[in-house]
């Protein structure tokens, strides 16, 4: 897992061309009127999902993960906490939905809680676990943009 402020996406421009394009775009755009949902910028193989909801407290979250895509999720307003847990030691809880790209684990007591705050990014790749959209000091209504990068394309 990476995480950094926007300001700095040049850093990770050689990871791969799709995350320099994800954080190219992340940082020339303005979120705050479009509409929620899917918007592609090559189809399935990079597309960015736009989301507004207020976050929930973090005994009311699961852990997952996926293994087509590298998220690369943006605060663009308000402020979340993300659990993070390596898959090594995690148990599943569900498992993997290919349609969804997802596996659910059980909450470890292990996470490592990560602060998102507006201009903020996280890259999540296949091993990390993530808990999205846990409060971090109470209710906060939040604008963020993931952008879903396809392995292996």
């Amino acid at each position: 897992m990476i995480v950094d402020k926007i300001e700095n996406a040049q850093l990770y421009a050689d990871l791969s061309d799709d995350i320099a394009k994800a954080l190219a775009f992340l940082k020339d755009t303005d979120f705050a009127q479009k509409k929620d949902g899917r918007y592609d910028i090559d189809g399935d193989n990079l597309y960015y999902i736009i989301q507004r909801y207020q976050t929930k407290p973090i005994g009311q979250g699961k852990l997952e993960a996926h293994r087509k895509y590298i998220d690369v999720q943006f605060v663009a307003d308000g402020e979340e906490l993300l659990g993070y847990a390596h898959l090594e030691n995690l148990e599943t809880q569900e498992p993997y939905n290919e349609e969804k790209d997802c596996v659910l684990y059980e909450v470890s007591e292990n996470i490592t809680n990560v602060t998102l705050m507006p201009g903020t990014f996280c890259i999540l790749f296949p091993d990390d676990a993530h808990m999205p959209c846990r409060e971090l000091n109470g209710p906060s209504n939040v604008l963020k943009v993931v952008v879903k990068v396809k392995l292996g394309k």
